[in-house]
């Protein structure tokens, strides 16, 4: 199972190293990582999204509470959050495709932020179901290159 982690930490070099080792050395594959400055620029919060039972991420919460630069961290899968994903996407479009295209675009709230004669670079956000769905609609008209940012959680 997916679980999404929340992690207030010191602002400073050196943390997600040390954060990503704690993961690695026990075998835990995280499946996105995102970290910024909070309102306080010396506080850094991390969204990290890890796949594994959930004895497994007790052990981790437990694990990552011991670091120094922790001031908190908690699994937030079953609270109340707001989440998001970023989606840049780049296809490749004839005059015809390219209606279809903005069409889509439009239904999902993508943005158009490049065109070309034969190309369309969309932007989309939304919760992964939404960014899953938006790349299934959209693989069919050619994709010559895509982004997904991790996700980034806040609790309500």
């Amino acid at each position: 199972m997916k679980h999404v982690l929340s992690a207030l930490m010191e602002n400073r070099p050196g943390v997600l190293r040390r954060l990503a080792g704690l993961f690695g050395r026990r075998g835990y594959n995280i499946d996105s990582i995102v970290a910024s400055a909070t309102e306080n620029e010396e506080v850094t919060r991390m969204t990290i999204v890890v796949d594994c039972d959930d004895q497994m991420i007790d052990q981790v919460v437990r694990q990552m509470s011991k670091l120094q630069e922790i001031i908190d961290v908690e699994d937030v899968t079953h609270e109340s959050t707001i989440s998001r994903q970023l989606l840049i996407i780049k296809l490749s479009t004839t005059p015809q495709s390219r209606i279809e295209i903005l069409e889509l675009a439009n239904a999902f709230r993508a943005k158009v932020v490049d065109m070309t004669a034969d190309t369309i670079t969309l932007e989309a956000t939304g919760e992964v179901e939404n960014i899953k769905g938006i790349v299934e609609v959209l693989e069919p008209y050619g994709v010559i290159s895509m982004m997904k940012t991790g996700t980034v959680a806040l609790k309500k």
